[in-house]
């Protein structure tokens, strides 16, 4: 049992707790400090009273005032699409290759364009757009078939060799493993080399030159510069998607590539869609 006392000195009332003869005072809280307490109560209970606070098995009591943060943020993008309407409807109006000529027009799309590839975009080209092993930059001006404005909307409409658009931009290299030797394979991979390279063998890149007419510059070109009609790269800009090593080369030839850009036509806004082909455009590598 505890042996509550009046302290000597203070003529406050110990606990009747001690410690090596050290008595604990009952000290009693100051009195704002206790007022501000009460009124923290009352403050929460009736903030739980007026706002959503409790959760339920399906969703959480709504509150007197019916406050909702979804319905906040929904009110934030109508106020925000009334704003920009007569831009969207510019936008949409506007023929994509007069669009750098209207200097607020262009501005807005391209700022949209941003937040759009970001959002959609980026994870395959990355955030500044520089792209990677596999995925295009989008900061040259290496295109498969063309960095026009009308070009960049069609395939960001459409996509690249996937199977939900009729209309995806398409087009596959034949794996030539299956069709030459690997002699003529070592020997079109040192040809293709030499196109953009110094650092090549002489007499396996003039062999190979003749196995490249007779079965690549069909759609590569003689010189190798690609064609826009056909989605064949330009393999003598030193630019490659897969890599420029005689390794990565050989697969290539030797397999083929098959990369596939999903058609954004049936998942983003028509406006959002010129945005971003203005966006893409604007980065230094449109045509």
């Amino acid at each position: 049992m505890t042996d509550h006392k009046q302290d000597d000195v203070t003529g406050i009332e110990t606990t009747g707790h001690s410690w090596d003869g050290i008595e604990e005072l009952n000290t009693p809280l100051p009195r704002w400090w206790l007022w501000t307490l009460y009124l923290t109560i009352i403050w929460g209970i009736g903030y739980s009273v007026a706002y959503p606070a409790w959760p339920m098995i399906s969703g959480a009591t709504s509150g007197l005032l019916g406050w909702s943060t979804r319905a906040n943020v929904a009110q934030d993008i109508d106020a925000h699409a009334q704003k920009n309407a007569q831009l969207v409807a510019d936008l949409l109006g506007t023929d994509m290759e007069a669009l750098p000529q209207d200097a607020d027009l262009n501005r807005y799309a391209i700022a949209r364009g941003g937040a759009v590839f970001r959002a959609n975009c980026s994870q395959c080209h990355g955030s500044g757009a520089a792209g990677a092993k596999g995925y295009p930059n989008l900061l040259d001006d290496d295109w498969l078939w063309g960095g026009a404005m009308a070009d960049i909307e069609y395939t960001v409409r459409h996509g690249i060799r996937n199977e939900q658009d009729a209309d995806a931009r398409y087009s596959q290299m034949p794996a030539f493993g299956a069709i030459l030797g690997k002699d003529d394979i070592a020997a079109v991979v040192e040809h293709v080399i030499a196109l953009s390279s110094s650092n090549f063998d002489v007499a396996l890149a003039q062999t190979g030159a003749e196995v490249f007419a007779d079965n690549c510059s069909a759609c590569h070109g003689d010189a190798g510069q690609g064609d826009h009609s056909q989605g064949a790269p330009n393999i003598a800009d030193a630019i490659w998607l897969y890599g420029s090593d005689r390794q990565a080369l050989t697969q290539t030839v030797t397999n083929a590539r098959f990369g596939v850009m999903p058609p954004w036509g049936g998942r983003l806004e028509e406006a959002d869609i010129r945005a971003v082909s203005a966006y893409v455009h604007s980065l230094g590598g449109g045509e």
